[in-house]
């Protein structure tokens, strides 16, 4: 079933979906794209793990260690009789583990990476050190002569710059070679459809346009969140008017306390 959203459905920015939806989101829209660049492009998904040290009060289970030891099937003889203890005893800190991923299309030839193509998260749009790296990161990407595009499905939060940006729900820029420092930008609200974009290549080829709407629609049908996404609000929250106009777009039975 289809989201019944005309363009970004804000229940999709809940926390326990949004990485989940931005992972889907960006491997469709590598898929699309592959179709669309010919013979002489890439298109990879480019991951960075990063690994965040969480204070006492916020520790919690982390995952399964890489190598695990289980009992041998039968006892064996013993080899020492010295005890294993440790004579200091220290607590592994915890960690928040959070992947960035984003797409580039690459020139086949010489793995020259033609444009980058970012879809927000949290990170990005909250003031901190990882703010600062994803910022120097354009910088870098503008000294290096690539085309850029940023896609924000995410409201609220503080926007990179440009800060003349206008107020909007959701957002699409696109950074040209050849434009800058002027860049293209698709200003989008909650109703509105997500566009279809062109997607710069290196010259002369010319653009090819990627319909975002259809990508999205793809990832939902694909994920099925119709299933458990309507069971929480979305995060921000809607405004009442928003609200009133969302209600009706939701299936009844998926509908939470409050919503009829």
């Amino acid at each position: 079933m289809p989201s019944p959203f005309p363009g970004m459905n804000p229940y999709l920015e809940q926390a326990d979906t949004w990485e989940d939806f931005h992972q889907r989101f960006i491997t469709h829209a590598a898929a699309m794209l592959s179709g669309l660049v010919g013979a002489r492009y890439l298109v990879k998904i480019e991951v960075r793990v990063y690994l965040h040290e969480l204070p006492a009060e916020e520790r919690r289970y982390f995952g399964r260690a890489d190598v695990g030891v289980t009992g041998p099937a039968e006892a064996r003889p013993a080899v020492a009789t010295v005890p294993a203890t440790a004579p200091v005893q220290l607590a592994l800190p915890a960690v928040d583990m959070e992947r960035r991923s984003w797409l580039e299309i690459r020139d086949r030839r010489n793995r020259h990476v033609v444009t980058m193509i970012e879809v927000l998260s949290p990170a990005n749009k909250t003031p901190g050190p990882d703010r600062d790296d994803s910022l120097r990161k354009r910088t870098v990407i503008f000294e290096n002569r690539i085309h850029f595009v940023e896609i924000d499905l995410r409201r609220g939060g503080e926007r990179p710059r440009p800060r003349e940006l206008p107020p909007c729900a959701y957002y699409v820029l696109v950074s040209r070679l050849k434009d800058r420092p002027q860049l293209g930008m698709w200003p989008l609200s909650l109703r509105d459809r997500l566009p279809v974009i062109p997607v710069p290549l290196a010259a002369p080829d010319p653009d090819v346009l990627l319909d975002l709407q259809a990508v999205l629609d793809r990832t939902y049908d694909a994920a099925d969140y119709g299933k458990y996404i309507y069971g929480e609000r979305p995060e921000p929250p809607l405004s009442p008017e928003e609200e009133a106009w969302a209600r009706p777009l939701i299936p009844p039975s998926a509908r939470v306390a409050g919503q009829e």
